[in-house]
């Protein structure tokens, strides 16, 4: 008769049941027994049928022969079929006529007069200091010399945003109003916000050719996702007490829309339109690329000639326009309500009124054009300082060598050897890995929509490129995270500091992804750790925005507590701010992600190769298969690295 070990009842479960019973009950560890599971008898079979190595060519789909046929017919036919001459022609000429009467409004305004418009309806809206914030940006612009550079952009964005603006809301409004609609949205809008800007500009310069309708076309398409999102949030985010009071009284589903539910949501709309304003302006350099004249087109000339004083000439009104219509549209009077509406409007009709009298006036008397000689130039003196830095930083640097070799040091050290450990990755177990990051952080559904987004890549027959890429993202990703939150924990600390890094943050994350391009390229040279700069540079505010937001807002009453009991400032960041403000610290990495990636696409322009050097050689040669095919890869690699770091609803309880 077998006999107990010592210490052991006999009766009792064995420890090992015990140990996996404890493990089956925390929901991370039971995703992993679950996947571990399905592996182990699904793995065998995919390895024998198709091998362990990189994407089979038996699972790839050729599309390039749908997809050429489609654009010769459209080349064929764009001057003689219908649906051309009375469809498509009517809505690009829609919108130019549109662009061209806004510009020749801005034009017969003057300068003098635009200042005084843009200054008014800053301070209307935003107050004094955002008033005085406008006159002296639009100053700004003529100094610079790119006044009328300034209003081809102008008119360009207004038009253009005011088309984002429309169709977001109105799909906001559908998927806010209808819980079948909004599930039917959602992939449309990731597909929307994942799909790289160069991407777009290759089907709609196919259809309307070179000029200012695609270029207001791609930014609508680019720009309208943020405002539809936030507008269907706004609306299904309504308190449903104050829905069944309104119903209670009687209301129709109209008035109940229109006094209730609209304006409760009036922060998100706002929002919304900010960010869809946000995103238009940032889409201003790359529209250049299919003939949008104005700031853009300046700064992608000088892109080619690597001429960073040209550019930072021309980047400067970008970043300007954009803090200004950032403070304009996060007016804390755009929210606020008065209790004497009729004295409220009176007031507002007459200062409008008298608004564009004076503005009208001092265009009279001010001129169209910027008086040439109130110029400051800026390019020789910029270029100078490029120079210099870089036959000083370039090569030669004491124990460093220069950036050259940093940046040779960061391809072969960090680029060469990720890329290389992906594509030796079998491709079930990038599969599987992916499976089990997504399902960690998310659900089942978050995980299976990770899988398929990857296994698309791979059926598309671009596996290979999106590794070199996803390993250009993850190193770039990961030195953002670390300068991120190294900055962002004496920010969230100190309100000094805060304060000190806001207009810088504010400048970096308003410059045009373009302009980041020059300057690594004169230090970095080309490839791809260039790209890779400038996608940290680009993505860095953001994090140290939201990371130290986070970190600031830890309950009070906890990190009091930590200090009681004698905690150092290290144990408090470490083990209260840290884990209290998870949340936000992993909205920060998404952010990171979804960043770096754009600029790392971008990066094809510069030697990044891969993904994005596919969608450049499309859009250049006008090749739909290879342009469309690259655009969607990066779609869905996009689609899965942001469901592999947000956080999911519902994930801690393993649904």
């Amino acid at each position: 008769m077998k006999t107990a070990p010592p210490g052991r009842d006999a009766t009792g479960p064995h420890p090992a049941a015990l140990a996996l019973r404890a493990l089956w009950a925390r929901p991370a560890a039971r995703k992993l027994l679950v996947l571990a599971a399905a592996a182990a008898v699904l793995v065998p079979v995919a390895a024998a049928l198709h091998g362990s190595g990189t994407w089979p060519t038996a699972l790839t789909v050729d599309l390039s022969k749908p997809l050429t046929g489609a654009s010769d017919w459209i080349i064929d036919n764009r001057d003689s079929h219908w649906a051309f001459l009375y469809f498509f022609g009517h809505i690009s000429g829609a919108i130019i006529g549109a662009v061209h009467a806004v510009y020749t409004v801005l034009l017969a305004l003057g300068w003098a007069g635009v200042t005084a418009a843009a200054a008014l309806i800053a301070w209307r809206v935003a107050g004094a200091r955002v008033a005085v914030t406008a006159l002296a940006s639009f100053a700004a612009c003529g100094l610079l010399g790119m006044w009328v550079p300034t209003m081809r952009t102008l008119a360009l964005m207004i038009v253009a945003v005011a088309v984002s603006v429309a169709v977001g809301a109105l799909m906001g409004l559908a998927a806010g109003l209808s819980d079948r609609t909004f599930r039917a949205l959602r992939p449309v809008l990731d597909t929307m916000q994942a799909l790289p800007a160069f991407a777009y500009l290759l089907p709609v310069v196919l259809v309307f050719g070179i000029g200012v309708a695609p270029a207001v076309l791609a930014t609508v398409v680019y720009a309208a996702p943020p405002m539809a999102r936030l507008t269907a949030l706004g609306l299904r985010s309504t308190d449903k007490g104050v829905l069944e009071a309104v119903e209670s009284l009687g209301a129709t589903g109209r008035q109940r829309l229109l006094t209730a539910r609209l304006p409760l949501a009036r922060r998100e709309l706002l929002l919304g339109v900010n960010q869809t304003i946000m995103m238009a302006l940032s889409m201003a350099v790359i529209a250049s690329v299919i003939g949008a004249d104005g700031l853009g087109d300046r700064v992608y000339q000088a892109l080619s000639t690597v001429d960073v004083g040209s550019a930072l000439a021309a980047g400067i009104p970008i970043v300007l326009l954009a803090i200004v219509f950032d403070r304009i549209t996060a007016g804390r009077r755009l929210g606020e309500g008065g209790h004497n509406r009729t004295t409220a409007r009176t007031r507002a009709v007459a200062t409008w009124a008298l608004g564009i009298a004076l503005a009208v006036a001092l265009g009279r008397l001010g001129g169209t054009a910027w008086p040439d000689g109130w110029t400051v130039a800026i390019a020789g003196p910029v270029n100078e300082a490029k120079d210099w830095m870089v036959d000083h930083l370039y090569t030669g640097l004491p124990g460093i060598g220069g950036t050259a070799d940093l940046a040779a040091h960061y391809t072969a050290w960090v680029l060469d050897p990720l890329r290389d450990g992906l594509l030796a990755l079998p491709w079930w177990g990038a599969l599987l890995l992916v499976a089990a990051l997504a399902w960690l952080i998310g659900t089942w559904r978050t995980a299976l929509t990770a899988v398929l987004s990857l296994a698309a890549i791979g059926v598309l027959g671009r596996w290979e490129l999106s590794m070199d890429t996803l390993s250009q993202v993850v190193a770039a990703v990961a030195v953002t995270l670390v300068l991120g939150f190294t900055i962002a924990v004496p920010a969230a600390r100190s309100p000094r500091v805060e304060r000190l890094l806001r207009p810088v943050l504010d400048v970096f994350q308003t410059m045009p992804q373009f302009v980041y391009l020059i300057p690594v390229v004169a230090l970095f040279g080309i490839g791809r750790a260039p790209a890779a700069a400038a996608a940290i540079v680009y993505a860095l505010p953001a994090v140290v925005r939201i990371a130290s937001e986070g970190l600031r807002r830890v309950n009070p009453g906890a990190m009091e507590s930590a200090r009681s009991l004698g905690a150092t400032g290290g144990q408090q960041l470490r083990q209260v701010q840290f884990p209290l403000a998870r949340p936000q610290l992993l909205l920060a990495v998404n952010q990171a992600v979804v960043l770096v990636l754009s600029v790392v696409i971008i990066g094809g322009l510069v030697g990044g190769g891969a993904l994005g050097y596919e969608v450049v050689f499309g859009l250049a040669q006008g090749d739909l298969a290879t342009g469309l095919t690259a655009g969607v890869a990066i779609a869905c690699l996009g689609l899965m690295l942001d469901r592999v770091t947000q956080p999911t609803k519902g994930a801690r309880d393993g649904a």
